[in-house]
């Protein structure tokens, strides 16, 4: 330890070969996490390096004096973790099985556009949109291009896009759904 604090870095690298693993079981076995366990090691040795001269040999051994820090470092964390509910968390795999909607199978061609207004209907739909918000909505949806990509694809300006857009769904809109837009009240 006294060669520790003269920045020998061959006595850490002793010491943490001793000492590692040892420090990484108290670690894992508080923690049970591999990933906090490890960065934990790093932190205790790290404290072992800036603390060496509080190291009081009358009080107990190397071994015992970095187990305690160790230990508490590891309890230090775990309540950590748990307030921020690290031990608590969901399996976005698990849940997104179990809250999988129970309709979901393949799609069918009755629920698709072309099946509810026949492929006449949808290109009919389609023909009342001005070649601008075709252009926007085609490139937006099938393509997945952002407005900023649709507006230097179209050599337009963001906002000419976004209006193209906005307009070209409410025309949409009101074509399939008629006067009874869903999500909206009746005017009275």
């Amino acid at each position: 330890m006294a060669q520790i604090c003269e920045s020998n870095r061959e006595a850490m690298a002793c010491l943490f070969r001793r000492h590692a693993r040892v420090v990484r079981a108290v670690a894992y076995g508080v923690l049970r996490d591999t990933s906090e366990a490890d960065d934990l090691v790093q932190e205790v040795f790290l404290l072992i390096y800036r603390l060496c001269k509080t190291f009081d040999t009358s009080k107990g051994s190397v071994r015992f004096w970095i187990l305690q820090m160790a230990y508490r470092r590891a309890i230090s964390r775990r309540r950590y973790l748990t307030s921020r509910y690290f031990y608590t968390r969901l399996d976005l795999d698990d849940a997104a099985g179990e809250l999988a909607d129970p309709r979901s199978g393949p799609p069918r061609f009755e629920d698709s556009f072309e099946g509810i207004l026949g492929i006449e209907g949808v290109q009919k739909v389609f023909d009342t949109l001005s070649e601008n918000q075709r252009q926007t909505l085609g490139l937006h949806f099938t393509e997945g291009y952002t407005f900023d990509e649709i507006a230097a694809k179209l050599g337009q300006s963001r906002g000419n896009i976004k209006h193209h857009y906005f307009r070209g769904l409410e025309r949409l809109r009101k074509e399939i759904f008629g006067g009874k837009l869903p999500g909206r009240r009746p005017i009275r």
